[in-house]
């Protein structure tokens, strides 16, 4: 039994003999200790401790001397890379720690887009990785350009063949085609990169594709590759840089080939691929990936900001309502009701993450072309609206524990400005989702049940019908998006579109949530034991109402909810929060957070004033809010 239902006298519910069957549920089920427990252990190292004092220098240096404990324990650096759960698991636990964000950003950078292409272009079959697999060089990837972000198919770069050697020449023509924020300085040991360039042979743009580059070795940077190195971004301790190439000469073996295109021994490009953008969109397919490792880190970084808040407000005493007592704020609705929404949301995410990652496993390899990019789509989907919610969370979270949690030894200050780094990396969420929105304006077809009436109020606690509404929600966007589309100018397609993006963008929110409502029933549905099930279930129709707020005015206009049900919808909201309130600490301990890592935040393991004793210099009283 949790302190709050001791504080609040609420009625006891059903107990939970333990946390393992959520975590279960949470953490990929059987396959649990596989996926997750390394990682987990790893974290709850001594390491992995605040360190106060710092400069931007010596954190980004730690970065790197953590990255090699993550090979350590990774031990075959190529399945890691070539293991979406595995690596995505990485990202979940890494971002917590104290500097996560800067793990995070090395890690995905080398075992994805770096190691990754390399593998997915030939792999170990082609050349020699064992510098990279053991961390001899540390690998890179360069494709954003200064003035190519968004519209990389357009960036800038040149790699020449060179007919006298066969190889390429490597040449940045431009500042504006200086490669934008790569971690390429000397910082962390000697690198290489992939670098995206486009392939001129005989002054014939073939598209751009990857080439494999050396840019330091223990002397430092090489003949004709310049760096600069960037000011300090906040949220993630990496060193950031723009960098350029002068006449870089590169060896045959130097591009990454594939069946989107290969060179033959008189210089001529063979592709499967019919244009330059599906060949360009081929060679950085591992940014798929990095959306499931950006949504990681987020749902990671989530769920321990949850964690932390909710221990706070267990322990944190205001006074109650009679004169001398004492009770902890997560007494209060005010407080406890909005951490419930947020741990509501983190399941969510969590949920649809792993839905997420089980598609890209089946169909990254598949051969039907439909259901790769069907797969795509969802993870781009998901990653937008699991980052959004993260850094809305993660802000919640540290707002509701004051002054406490704005001091970086408390954990929760630098959780929402990594987010936002997650949020533009690997695309920027609002550009894929209206590519996502153009895409399933007419290939998507949400479900158009015949209307049913709405019934009574208590309706609203069937977790299946509050989904059928969400679903109809869906459907209500996208004959807006359509009709909107179709009275637009037909000569001007800029305009036409702007008149349907509004629509076919709230289209793709409500999906997304529809996606993770479906990932949280069917996890709910899986549940070994009874009482696990019903407190998700329970946790679900919070997630779904709180969803369906904002659209009852078409729910009701359509005729799917009544006048009573709209004005039921706040007291069903509350019910719920009411009923869920004792169970909000077992809720998190379901979050599966090693204990190291817990007792290592002040805030989270000792009471509001135990950041006395993490105190230095002789004004510290260890007293505030």
């Amino acid at each position: 039994m949790t302190l709050l239902t001791s504080q609040v006298h609420l009625p006891p519910p059903p107990e939970i003999e333990d946390h393992g069957e959520l975590t279960r549920l949470l953490f990929d089920g059987d396959d649990r200790d596989r996926v997750h427990g390394m990682w987990r252990d790893l974290i709850a190292k001594d390491t992995f401790r605040h360190r106060p004092g710092l400069g931007a220098t010596e954190r980004a240096e730690l970065s790197y001397e953590w990255l090699r404990l993550v090979n350590d324990t990774a031990g075959d650096a190529e399945r890691l890379a070539d293991d979406p759960r595995l690596l995505a698991a990485l990202h979940e636990w890494a971002a917590i720690v104290d500097g996560g964000g800067g793990l995070c950003t090395v890690a995905s950078i080398h075992y994805n887009l770096f190691l990754g292409s390399l593998l997915d272009h030939g792999g170990a079959g082609r050349r020699d990785l064992s510098d990279f697999t053991a961390l001899r060089r540390t690998g890179t990837f360069l494709c954003t350009e200064l003035d190519h972000g968004n519209d990389a198919s357009a960036l800038e770069t040149t790699a020449e063949l060179d007919p006298e050697t066969g190889g390429f020449v490597l040449h940045t023509p431009h500042p504006g085609a200086q490669k934008f924020m790569p971690n390429t300085s000397m910082t962390g040991g000697p690198k290489s990169a992939v670098v995206a360039a486009r392939l001129l042979v005989e002054g014939r743009d073939e598209g751009v594709f990857l080439f494999l580059t050396p840019l330091s070795d223990e002397r430092g940077l090489l003949p004709g590759v310049g760096v600069r190195r960037l000011p300090l971004r906040t949220g993630a301790p990496v060193d950031h840089c723009l960098t350029s190439f002068d006449r870089v000469a590169l060896p045959r073996e130097a591009l990454l080939e594939s069946g989107h295109g290969r060179l033959d021994a008189e210089g001529r490009l063979h592709s499967a691929l019919g244009n330059r953008r599906k060949r360009f969109l081929h060679s950085i397919g591992r940014v798929t990936m990095g959306k499931l490792c950006m949504s990681g880190a987020a749902v990671g970084a989530t769920r321990a900001a949850l964690a932390i808040a909710v221990r706070y407000g267990d322990h944190r005493l205001v006074s109650g309502p009679r004169a001398g007592e004492r009770i902890p704020v997560n007494a209060h609705r005010s407080h406890h009701g909005r951490l419930l929404k947020g741990i509501a949301t983190a399941y969510a995410m969590t949920f649809l993450h792993r839905a997420a990652l089980a598609r890209w496993a089946c169909a990254r390899n598949a051969a039907d072309a439909g259901e790769r990019a069907d797969a795509e789509r969802l993870i781009a989907v998901a990653k937008s609206w699991i980052t959004w919610q993260a850094r809305d969370i993660t802000v919640e979270c540290r707002e509701r524990c004051g002054a406490q949690a704005l001091f970086a030894a408390n954990g929760l200050s630098e959780f929402p400005q990594y987010i936002e780094g997650t949020i533009t990396a690997e695309g920027d969420n609002l550009v894929i989702w209206v590519k996502a929105a153009a895409e399933m304006l007419f290939e998507h077809q949400p479900p158009r049940e015949d209307p049913e009436p709405p019934g009574g109020v208590e309706r609203l606690t069937d977790v299946r019908h509050l989904r059928g509404l969400l679903a109809r929600a869906e459907a209500v966007w996208q004959d807006r998006a359509r009709a909107a589309l179709r009275q637009g100018p037909s000569g001007d397609p800029v305009e036409r579109w702007n008149g349907a993006s509004s629509a076919a963008l709230e289209m793709v929110s409500v999906h997304a949530r529809l996606q993770a409502a479906d990932a949280f029933l069917a996890a709910a549905a899986r549940a070994r034991r009874p009482e696990a099930g019903e407190l998700l279930g329970r946790l679900c129709r919070l997630f779904l109402l709180q969803q369906l707020g904002e659209f009852t005015g078409d729910l009701l206009a359509d005729g799917h909810l009544s006048a009573d049900q709209v004005r039921a919808l706040p007291r069903f909201v509350d019910d719920v929060l009411r009923d869920l309130a004792p169970r909000m600490t077992d809720l998190v301990e379901g979050f599966d957070l090693p204990r190291e890592y817990l007792d290592g935040i002040p805030m989270a393991a000792g009471g509001p004033r135990s950041l006395a004793g993490h105190c230095t210099g002789d004004a510290c009283d260890g007293s505030g809010d």
